[in-house]
């Protein structure tokens, strides 16, 4: 089985490019679990990235977040 590199793939309200945030193997669960709640409540998060940095985001600016494989190939938007 190929390795996975799971991130928090984040498209902000104002448009443009989405943020990739690769996350920490300990984060991924909590985040996926989690990341419609944030998206719901407009909260602000602290997310453990894979260099083990904490990344702030304030959801009230994101208008869809989600957590995707960075190494899985083929990728079409909102297809598995």
């Amino acid at each position: 089985m190929a390795e996975t590199k799971p991130a928090l793939v984040l498209h902000l309200v104002s448009g443009g490019e989405p943020l990739v945030f690769p996350l920490h193997a300990d984060a991924v669960d909590e985040v996926t679990s989690q990341v419609n709640l944030y998206l719901d409540h407009g909260s602000v998060q602290s997310i453990r990235d894979a260099d083990d940095r904490t990344v702030h985001v304030n959801f009230a600016h994101v208008a869809a977040a989600y957590v995707d494989d960075l190494q899985r190939s083929g990728k079409v938007f909102g297809m598995r």
